[in-house]
């Protein structure tokens, strides 16, 4: 049977299919779904994240051990709070390098958004850092460094953080799905995690995939149940396109904004975006799965067997969540202003892009160069300085805090971006190829020769700016906003 979404892919559509060709972006339904009672009070959560080297079998059991670089003894571990709580996360750098935290998603004060040399000192090997923050959103978010996030991040400094409070009502099971690549040998032996081939293309691939840390999920669901499937993109570089057979499934946020829930086929997610699913398990000794569809080949995330005692049937309702409470944007008052993500200019990047991948002369040109000795890419022609952080440039725009902003963001190279904006969520307005409904997110992705508006108000502070493929960014893909 050829199903919708396969027919959706053979166009190059994912997702919700918004009418005409004018890139316009069916209203986002917030309304739809009803407000978010107020909080109070809450609790304090006091955090030690130590980040130093540990072994983990990411081959499987009976594997070798990979020395891993991680915050507390599980891969991709997951931290839960609630909305109106308080967090006190003090992070202990046991590494051989310089570290910090960056918290992927929340609206912080800037001082607390993680970024070295820009909002704090870097966390030196044998120091520590006390972050303070109250997530005012509810959501799925995650955690991880700022500064050779490649190699970092790469070797596994993540960790998942869900802010709970958004639900009208309690679902049957809460599943997280963290999905990331691990560059290993068939040893276990780690393979370099960026190469200068990759870092000019689309990015070095990881060779073992892997969800929640090891292999594929699998686990038993209720028959009948309710199930949110929280889905996270945490690889340094995968495009990974979701879909779920065998059960109903509907999206009911993104990025962990609530949305007016409409029916998944498919969802094309890059590196550092997520994706709340709610999903009807079927009946007792049936299973449903959670596949990337991205590639030449589909690969299973997860495998879910209803088993146990069955919940009695009832409609499907997926308007689980309660509305988002984002600061909305004057369109009619707000500034208009343009980023192109580009080739730096001059760069060997920019002329091997124009070759074919096969081609010899572009792997002459790779090979020939060292490592972060230049920058491959830019916004608005300015490549972030090569070598470490600490040569901050001029900022890329200069805003006005409280003032409402419409960006233009427009891709002229032959690889999609997911770019995202510390600090904020933005309203996604309009897209010209990918079409998506009116959504807030924190990162979106830029396919090739597309160009996407977003709308948000600014936040006082200064704010990176960057593609989410970690080799881009480490390579020129990255600017600040100035907020003042």
């Amino acid at each position: 049977m050829l199903r919708r979404r396969d027919v959706l892919a053979g166009l190059g559509v994912a997702g919700f299919a918004a009418a005409g060709g004018s890139g316009l972006l069916a209203r986002q339904a917030a309304p739809s779904l009803k407000p978010r009672p107020p909080v109070s009070g809450g609790r304090l959560h006091e955090w030690t994240l130590t980040a130093r080297e540990r072994p983990a079998r990411l081959l499987g059991s009976s594997g070798p051990n990979t020395p891993v670089w991680t915050y507390s003894d599980g891969l991709l571990p997951v931290m839960r709070v609630h909305l109106g709580d308080r967090i006190r996360a003090t992070l202990h750098n046991e590494l051989p390098q310089h570290t910090s935290i960056h918290w992927h998603g929340i609206r912080l004060d800037n001082p607390m958004d993680g970024v070295p040399y820009l909002t704090q000192p870097p966390v030196m090997p044998g120091e520590s850092f006390t972050y303070e923050l109250m997530p005012p959103d509810p959501g799925t978010f995650f955690i991880h460094p700022h500064c050779n996030e490649s190699g970092q991040t790469g070797r596994g400094m993540a960790s998942v953080l869900i802010v709970e409070g958004d639900e009208a009502r309690r679902p049957d099971d809460d599943i997280v799905l963290a999905y990331k690549d691990w560059r290993l040998a068939p040893d276990g032996a780690w393979l370099p995690t960026e190469t200068a081939e990759g870092a000019s293309r689309a990015g070095t691939f990881g060779t073992v995939r892997a969800v929640n840390g090891i292999g594929a999920a699998s686990r038993d669901v209720r028959p009948n149940g309710d199930l949110r499937l929280r889905i996270l993109n945490l690889d340094n570089t995968r495009i990974i396109e979701v879909g779920v057979e065998d059960a109903d499934a509907f999206v009911i946020a993104v990025d962990g904004n609530a949305v007016a829930p409409f029916t998944l086929d498919t969802w094309r997610m890059g590196p550092a975006m997520r994706l709340d699913l709610l999903v009807r398990a079927p009946a007792a000794g049936r299973s449903f799965k959670v596949i990337d569809y991205f590639g030449a080949e589909t690969w299973t995330l997860g495998t879910f067997m209803a088993r146990g005692d069955a919940k009695k049937r009832t409609p499907f309702d997926p308007a689980l969540l309660y509305a988002p409470d984002i600061p909305r944007v004057d369109i009619a008052r707000a500034e208009r202003l343009s980023f192109s993500f580009s080739a730096a200019s001059g760069s060997i990047a920019e002329t091997a892009a124009l070759l074919a991948p096969d081609d010899p002369l572009a792997k002459i040109l790779m090979d020939a160069l060292c490592v972060r000795d230049s920058a491959f890419w830019a916004i608005n022609k300015t490549s972030w300085p090569s070598g470490d952080h600490r040569n901050i440039p001029p900022p890329i725009g200069m805003l006005e805090a409280g003032k409402s902003y419409v960006f233009e963001l427009s891709n002229v190279t032959p690889h999609p971006h997911p770019i995202h904006l510390h600090g904020h969520t933005f309203e996604v307005l309009s897209a010209s190829r990918l079409k998506r409904p009116r959504h807030f997110a924190d990162t979106l992705l830029l396919q090739p020769k597309e160009r996407i508006e977003i709308a948000f108000v600014a936040r006082p502070g200064d704010w990176m700016f960057h593609c989410h493929v970690l080799e881009h960014l480490e390579y020129g893909m990255m600017g600040y906003l100035r907020v003042a």
